[in-house]
């Protein structure tokens, strides 16, 4: 039953990831899909949009990459003890 959770988790962990990278982009696009429609802004408005969306889904992937080198480093210092040299009693 074990196996089913943690493959369960890894399949939710990954969902919530890429929904997390393609909203971004689409966000933009979309953005500048009403530019144009309602101001009659030119084409070209969506080549900064689409780079602008990369740049979101860049930051949701660097936040998720920190997020996960954290629990892992928190993981493999759970059981041991932190000692200052500083400590006065």
């Amino acid at each position: 039953m074990k196996q089913w959770m943690d493959i369960l988790k890894q399949l939710s962990m990954l969902t919530q990831f890429a929904l997390s990278l393609v909203t971004p982009i689409l966000l933009c696009l979309g953005l500048c899909y009403l530019l144009t429609a309602k101001l009659h802004v030119g084409g070209w408005i969506f080549i900064p949009g689409f780079f602008f969306g990369l740049g979101g889904s860049g930051m949701v992937a660097w936040k998720f990459y920190k997020s996960v080198i954290g629990a892992q480093k928190k993981k493999d210092n759970k059981g041991k003890k932190n000692y200052s040299w500083n400590r006065h009693i």
